[in-house]
């Protein structure tokens, strides 16, 4: 049995009792990326004579007044769009590939430093965050470690799979339009996406700042509100961070739903759903029942506009933030160049993949003079009425709860020339980032071919506490967080 699976409250009780060290903890986490990882392919750079230095450091805290971090020794992976001081950082593009060494760290790497975590490495990712397999890495795919024929989901599929695979307990990814919730769904681990401003997005490259949120992926949900707790809170450095309190969001896992409101829409549960997600999420439903809670079918009327008003939107905000990468400011420069224009287009066609390029120019159409109104400023109205139709719900009830995904994960190869199909795999999470409430992946259930199904459980603007309550009393009446795949014989 692996340190791993246990909950991060007993790793913390053994490390300060000086039943294990951090260095135990290390040795745990890399020998299982040794073991797994050439099937897998998580991490893009691993950190282990960085992660020894901090270890010893640490080891020698152990039991003192010092050494009593929340998130004290443990090991932790960081997706490779958030950046790490000293630490390669290459966001999955070649247009950064070995170019950028940052200065600084993130805000969320620098709480997680101040908590006494140690990051073993970076993973990682669709290139820019774009993509819904973790295909679109300029580097290589991540496999599903329950099937390495299948995909982990994405954009965060790394930081999923690395976690599932038991490389570390926890990791943290970025979420625009899904990208935390689906491959946690796929690869059967809890991942939460937190209300737009309840982290910093500081030090994170950005896809489309106005959707874009950093939070965590975990076995199970106590350890996935510690990591909350660790990396929440206001920043002077991002303007868009909300400068509200910070619960203790393990305060609200009582296991006790029993005046929970729940909401089920309609069209979460319609057509392109699959009949094994369907089931599982409906016996999901009957679960609350028998906890106490009530439920009842509402409707998210504008939800069949979210998947079109979200690329034009992200599309758009990508082509702005992504000229950055021109070879002059950041990014390769080509060396085939003769003059400046050739630099530029040279640059830029050499670094960016087929996908990112996709948004770029989908983006600059919707900006430019001409369509801007018909095209972007329109989808900021569908925007509008689409946050509109939570804020009604949320009216009468505490939570919505549906699928995190239409189907459970998809062979690799299989949608990668039908980009409108690859898309579509977000089209219950997206509506989640465009009105920028919480929401979090639990597994539920498997399909038939033992691949994991998501629950997602949406919540109200900076109530992450009920979500995770909710989360959690599930967890608690069921087993499925506990299943755990066979990958590299047990663990």
């Amino acid at each position: 049995m692996s340190l791993f699976d246990h909950k991060l409250s007993e790793i913390q009780e053994w490390l300060h009792n000086k039943e294990i060290s951090v260095n135990d903890l290390l040795d745990e986490a890399f020998k299982r990326i040794e073991e797994v990882d050439g099937e897998v392919k998580s991490f893009l750079t691993l950190n282990e004579e960085g992660a020894r230095e901090r270890a010893k450091e640490l080891d020698e805290l152990r039991g003192t007044k010092e050494g009593r971090g929340l998130l004290f020794g443990m090991p932790i992976a960081i997706k490779d769009n958030i950046v790490t001081k000293g630490l390669r950082t290459t966001a999955a593009s070649q247009i950064l590939d070995n170019l950028y060494d940052p200065l600084y760290d993130a805000h969320v790497v620098q709480k997680l430093n101040d908590a006494e975590s140690v990051t073993v490495g970076k993973l990682n990712m669709d290139e820019f965050a774009m993509g819904s397999s973790n295909e679109n890495s300029s580097y290589f795919p991540t496999r599903n470690p329950w099937n390495t024929d299948y995909v982990p989901g994405g954009s965060s599929g790394a930081s999923a799979a690395s976690v599932a695979a038991g490389e570390v307990p926890f990791s943290l990814g970025s979420d625009t339009g899904g990208s935390i919730r689906q491959p946690a769904a796929y690869c059967g681990v809890v991942g939460l996406k937190p209300t737009y401003g309840r982290v910093s997005r500081f030090g994170l490259i950005a896809f489309a700042s106005s959707l874009d949120q950093i939070g965590p992926l975990t076995r199970n949900v106590e350890d996935n509100a510690y990591i909350l707790e660790t990396i929440a809170g206001h920043d002077k450095m991002d303007s868009t961070s909300a400068n509200v309190d910070v619960p203790k969001y393990t305060e609200a896992l009582t296991g006790d739903v029993k005046d929970l409101k729940i909401a089920v829409p309609k069209e979460y549960l319609g057509e392109g759903v699959s009949e094994e997600v369907k089931t599982a999420v409906q016996n999901a439903i009957k679960e609350y029942e028998k906890m106490g809670a009530t439920w009842e079918e509402v409707t998210l009327p504008h939800s069949k506009y979210a998947l079109s008003t979200y690329y034009l939107i992200s599309s758009s905000e990508a082509s702005a933030n992504l000229a950055r990468f021109d070879g002059v400011r950041y990014g390769r420069r080509s060396e085939k160049a003769e003059n400046m224009l050739d630099m530029f287009k040279l640059s830029r066609s050499e670094g960016f993949g087929d996908e990112v390029k996709r948004r770029i120019m989908l983006g600059t159409f919707a900006l430019s003079s001409g369509y801007y109104d018909a095209y972007y400023k329109k989808a900021q109205q569908v925007r509008t009425l689409i946050k509109k139709d939570f804020d009604d719900i949320f009216e009468n009830y505490d939570v919505i709860i549906g699928p995190t995904t239409p189907t459970p994960a998809f062979k690799v190869g299989e949608n990668t020339d039908d980009p409108l199909t690859m898309y579509a795999n977000d089209i219950l999470t997206i509506p989640v980032n465009l009105a920028g409430v919480p929401g979090i992946s639990v597994p539920c259930g498997f399909s038939s071919e033992g691949l994991p199904i998501g629950l997602q459980i949406i919540g109200k603007h900076f109530d992450e506490s009920t979500v995770y309550r909710a989360a959690h009393a599930f967890e608690q009446a069921t087993d499925y967080h506990k299943q755990q795949p066979s990958l590299g014989g047990a663990q």
